[in-house]
């Protein structure tokens, strides 16, 4: 037999198309579905509709969330003059999973990258103008990546908010340059943030 069932071969695609996975992966991964209770594949099935059904932007940060206001800026103690803005929620996470950061965030939602059709229409940088002045943002810290549309949607960010905010800062250079800000660690990233300087 030189391929799997048609059904088979639907689940492993699919699963080859998310990031990281390729075809052994995504074989074992569909195989392990084949083994498990069919209580517990439907309830898998389940929670991936319901995740799809229930996430939305946030209505102040732009971060997901499942209900109008993500954790964060529901949050009463945190300090809303401080606004730290990253590219995506994961890296919102990232810097979250520190523990040591106490201001709120703003997700742009990607990064510039002209070569692949992403201008600044393409990101919510006129949401972040609207968010920093309506909260009275007081900072700016600038957590985009080191790589060179990291560095790009900074300049053009700190760009844009030198105007509404009294200082613009950002993250040090504890990240390794080139990578991305899930791929480091809990410490690193506060050092980053603690370590920022005026941009």
């Amino acid at each position: 037999m030189r391929q799997y069932p048609q059904s088979i071969e639907q689940v492993i695609k699919w699963f080859s198309k998310l990031p990281g996975v390729g075809y052994k992966s995504a074989e074992r991964m569909a195989l392990k579905l084949i083994d498990m209770p069919e209580r517990e594949v439907d309830q898998f099935a389940q929670s991936m509709i319901e995740m799809k059904q229930k996430i939305r932007a946030c209505q102040q940060c732009n971060g997901i969330s499942d209900t109008q206001l993500c954790e964060v800026c529901a949050d009463p103690m945190r300090d809303k003059t401080i606004v730290c803005v990253v590219e995506q929620s994961k890296d919102m996470i990232a810097i979250e999973r520190g523990g040591g950061y106490r201001g709120v965030y703003f997700v742009l939602g990607g990064k510039l990258s002209p070569i692949n059709g992403v201008g600044p229409d393409e990101l919510a940088f006129d949401k972040l103008i609207e968010y920093v002045t309506s909260a009275k943002v007081v900072e700016a810290i600038l957590a985009t990546g080191s790589d060179v549309e990291g560095e790009a949607t900074a300049i053009y960010a700190g760009r844009i908010l030198r105007a509404h905010v009294n200082k613009v800062s950002r993250i040090a250079y504890g990240v390794p340059v080139g990578s991305s800000l899930d791929f480091a660690d809990e410490m690193t990233l506060m050092k980053a943030i603690d370590g920022r300087r005026e941009y």
